[in-house]
């Protein structure tokens, strides 16, 4: 039986054959499952910190999916980043209740003390739960309450900039 349409173009060879390894073995492990593709990228992100372009077309194999459906879902959702993470992730409340008690100023101070830094990496977030304590934020994924420059300042001693 012949297909319709061209045939798709092969995926080219993975620069780094151990992680495409590692990965298509997360993927037929999980393959199984109903709807595998969120849970295998989540596995693939806590081994690996990010799905690299290189991931995609493994992924799209075993899955039988188009590379265009992982990605897709890939460049959809934040938790999937594609990029190596920072060495340090700072992760600012940015909700109403925050602003009101001072968030803007203190995601100002952060955004400027690592603006072009390769090692912190700062970010917002729209609601912790820890309201009646804002500003509120995250560093390496610890939640911090009452946060000000200063007191981030402190926190973050040692962080380079």
């Amino acid at each position: 039986m012949r297909q319709r349409g061209p045939s798709p173009a092969p995926a080219p060879a993975p620069a780094d054959p151990e992680r495409a390894a590692s990965v298509r073995a997360i993927a037929e492990q999980l393959a199984r499952a109903r709807g595998p593709l969120m849970p295998i990228l989540h596995e693939v992100v806590a081994t690996h910190g990010y799905v690299h372009d290189d991931d995609i077309p493994v992924l799209a194999d075993v899955l039988n999916l188009s590379r265009a459906d992982v990605l897709g879902v890939v460049s959809f959702y934040h938790d999937f980043r594609r990029t190596p993470p920072a060495a340090h992730r700072v992760s600012l409340c940015r909700a109403e209740a925050c602003q009101a008690r001072g968030a803007e100023a203190t995601y100002a101070a952060a955004a400027d003390r690592w603006a072009g830094s390769t090692e912190v990496e700062v970010g917002e977030v729209f609601c912790l739960g820890n309201c009646a304590l804002g500003p509120a934020g995250t560093l390496d994924g610890a939640l911090h309450a009452r946060l000000t420059p200063d007191r981030l300042d402190e926190l973050t001693q040692g962080w380079h900039r």
